[in-house]
């Protein structure tokens, strides 16, 4: 048993969202539910019950969580999503043009983030890592690889859009968002 509240009053929802500072449809995008279900626990038309109302309850003591997951706004033409399976690991935005590098890791795994301990990465040190994740520089037959691909020459970058760069051991991958 859990000295937990089971139901949640539309007052303290409205409450614990404008302390978070954000509208119906952030506040539902955190949660995993419709702008709609949010309107309807406001306006008391549905009663807010189950494991929603456990999160709201650590959102309302701990609202630090709810900025933690907070995405930043894309300020770089490139973002890569360096992913585990399901998990955002870390958040990559590059501007190629400036050799410029901002990171934001969701874990506390040092082998699960992109750069490990390493917090402001340099432009040569994403570079290496986009090299990690594909096919070595040096590999046998790499023109087939390439030419499998559409790719004219080796350029990690192009690789990991085409691969997302899986590699064969692992469960890391990258979603590149231009």
């Amino acid at each position: 048993m859990f000295a937990i509240e089971k139901h949640l009053s539309s007052e303290e929802l409205k409450r614990i969202r404008k302390k978070l500072n954000c509208t119906q449809q952030v506040f539902a995008d955190f949660l995993g539910v419709s702008k709609k279900t949010v309107e309807h626990w406001e306006q008391g038309n549905t009663t807010v019950t189950g494991p929603v109302v456990t999160l709201i309850r650590i959102l309302k003591e701990q609202p630090e969580w709810f900025e933690y997951y907070k995405v930043p706004p894309k300020e770089y033409p490139i973002r890569l999503w360096y992913m585990f399976r399901n998990e955002v690991c870390t958040l990559i935005d590059v501007n190629e043009a400036e050799q410029r590098v901002r990171i934001r890791n969701y874990t506390d795994r040092l082998q699960f983030r992109a750069f490990g301990r390493t917090e402001r990465p340099s432009f040569s040190q994403y570079e290496d890592f986009l090299e990690s994740r594909c096919f070595p520089r040096g590999r046998d037959m790499m023109k087939v690889e390439l030419k499998k691909l559409d790719i004219p020459f080796y350029d990690p970058f192009l690789i990991i859009e085409k691969t997302e760069g899986r590699m064969e051991e692992d469960e890391f991958w990258i979603r590149v968002e231009k």
